[in-house]
């Protein structure tokens, strides 16, 4: 598979810590993973933000490890949040946990399925040339 990131010299620089667009290239396998909440293996949901967010992004990479992927397969997300103070640790926790690899972002302002829950990342398109 080919990534090309793609930020138009003509457009918006991105706001965060994302590319504009990605070409992706030369795929023959696709992962779609469903929203994941934050919610441990446990059942617990741990009240911090920062925590919540960890806990969401190792779920999402539980699925790419189990589907023999990793966070580099990682193309577009979406982030649902419930408050934009959350932001700046949002991008944090995201960036450290990924080791820093970006893809297509949209984070939206949202009420949440459960009360306590902070935040949801949904809409993952992983590809790979398998």
């Amino acid at each position: 598979m080919t990534i090309r990131r793609i930020n138009a010299d003509d457009g918006a620089e991105p706001v965060g810590a994302y590319v504009q667009a990605l070409e992706v290239t030369d795929t023959s396998r696709r992962l779609y993973v469903s929203g994941q909440a934050p919610v441990a293996n446990d059942g617990t949901v741990p009240s911090t933000f920062k925590e919540q967010a960890e806990v969401v992004w190792s779920n999402i990479l539980a699925q790419l490890h189990a589907a023999d992927m990793s966070a580099e397969n990682i193309v577009k997300a979406t982030t649902y949040l419930t408050d934009r103070e959350h932001r700046e640790e949002n991008k944090d926790v995201r960036q450290r946990m990924l080791k820093g690899h970006t893809f297509a972002l949209t984070v939206v302002l949202a009420g949440m399925f459960e009360d306590g829950w902070l935040l949801e990342r949904a809409t993952h398109r992983c590809q790979d040339t398998g």
